[in-house]
């Protein structure tokens, strides 16, 4: 009796080990973030210190300024490495700033496909609220998903999770004639983005494989649009995210039929976007009060589950998808190790097209903005991020 006591506790520990039990699912590989004593919060504007106060050392910041400013390539063709922003915090501190190309500290950048990253935390609010769950099937909250049979089964999760199953293209250089994102952006699909998208067919079953896709992304940001209405849909990002963050200076573009371009369209000052940063480094919890779900940062830090049945190639180690953001986790399982092996393994990310990228280093207390306007992948990020974390010194 002893003995089979003790054997349903050890299964209980296996089963409690092997699985993350947070409402939003997990993996046991992913560090759970530890809770950060008194944050120091901006109101409205980060305060500025010296590198050396919080353990950064200033002569090793200037080797990463070196890398991040010093143009390389041809300038009329716009090769090499070219910075336009770049900013650096440590304990939600402002220790480094630097701006080229013409930007300055209150002009707004186009943020690409970071805005995919902010677009997720709207279905944060949204899920906190209990209109949403991540596995409602999506053509419950938005019609056009139920027009073909086979895409019921697409879920809210499986969009984040850039796992639809949706045959879209997402080339934007490498085959203009036949991408998808083009024609959503530039001439079909720019009046209804989210209609568009939910008429491509499927390419795989739904929540099997991960291909990442702007058109999830636009699906999305059409639910939420039917989940609360125009008129609250209209003020969701600036009351709910931006307003108790101190954001102010924002643009975000909108298609046709009044949807916000949830993938690619949000300009922001990079001190604000470390804000957003720092939201998801706090746990969801901005200032003492709770904006995303406890769980949710979890959530986004998690490499899609799809990657497991996704059919192997080199690529897939170049990026770790989670839900709408970027992991350094790694899928073993897979072969797919990490895709900044000398980075924490605890990074994670907004990346976005021409070399817009949002880190957060939980174990380092890191935030990093940069922009740039990368037409080849010379900018290369795992070199970036060894030397910032070369800069710790304490």
């Amino acid at each position: 009796m002893k003995q089979s006591f003790i054997c349903i506790l050890l299964l209980l520990a296996f089963v409690h080990c092997g699985k993350d039990l947070s409402p939003f699912g997990g993996e046991p590989e992913v560090i759970t973030l530890k809770t950060r004593l008194k944050p120091e919060w901006p109101s409205p504007n980060w305060k500025v210190v010296s590198p050396e106060s919080v353990g950064v050392s200033s002569s090793k910041l200037k080797l990463v300024e070196e890398y991040a400013f010093t143009r390389t390539g041809d300038e009329t063709d716009r090769k090499g490495r070219r910075t336009d922003a770049l900013v650096i915090l440590r304990n939600g501190k402002l220790i480094y700033e630097k701006y080229a190309r013409n930007f300055s500290e209150d002009k707004v950048h186009l943020t690409w496909s970071v805005s995919k990253s902010i677009l997720q935390t709207m279905y944060g609010i949204a899920v906190k609220q209990g209109l949403v769950k991540l596995d409602d099937p999506g053509y419950y909250h938005y019609e056009p998903l139920s027009h073909d049979e086979a895409h019921k089964k697409i879920t809210i999760r499986h969009l984040l999770n850039m796992s639809s199953g949706l045959a879209g293209e997402e080339g934007y250089e490498s085959g203009p004639l036949k991408s998808s994102v083009i024609a959503m952006l530039y001439t079909r699909g720019r009046k209804d983005m989210g209609a568009f998208c939910a008429d491509l067919p499927l390419r795989a079953e739904p929540g099997t494989q991960v291909y990442y896709s702007s058109c999830d992304t636009n699906i999305l940001s059409a639910i939420l649009k039917k989940v609360y209405g125009a008129e609250e849909y209209d003020k969701l990002p600036f009351e709910k995210i931006f307003k108790p963050l101190g954001i102010t200076n924002v643009t975000f573009e909108r298609d046709g039929s009044g949807t916000y371009v949830g993938s690619s369209y949000l300009y922001m000052t990079a001190k604000d976007l470390a804000k957003i940063g720092y939201l998801y480094l706090n746990d969801g919890v901005w200032n003492g009060e709770r904006l995303l779900p406890e769980g949710w940062v979890q959530f986004t830090r998690t490499p899609a589950p799809g990657y497991k049945s996704t059919p192997y190639s080199e690529d897939l180690s170049q990026d770790n998808y989670t839900a709408h953001w970027y992991a350094n986790t790694g899928v073993p399982e897979r072969g797919i190790h990490e895709p900044w092996p000398d980075a924490p393994k605890d990074t994670f990310a907004g990346l976005g097209h021409w070399g817009q990228m949002l880190y957060v280093i939980p174990s380092l207390d890191l935030i990093i903005v940069r922009f740039g306007d990368d037409r080849e992948k010379a900018f290369i990020k795992n070199d970036f991020l060894k030397l910032v974390k070369e800069s710790v010194i304490r």
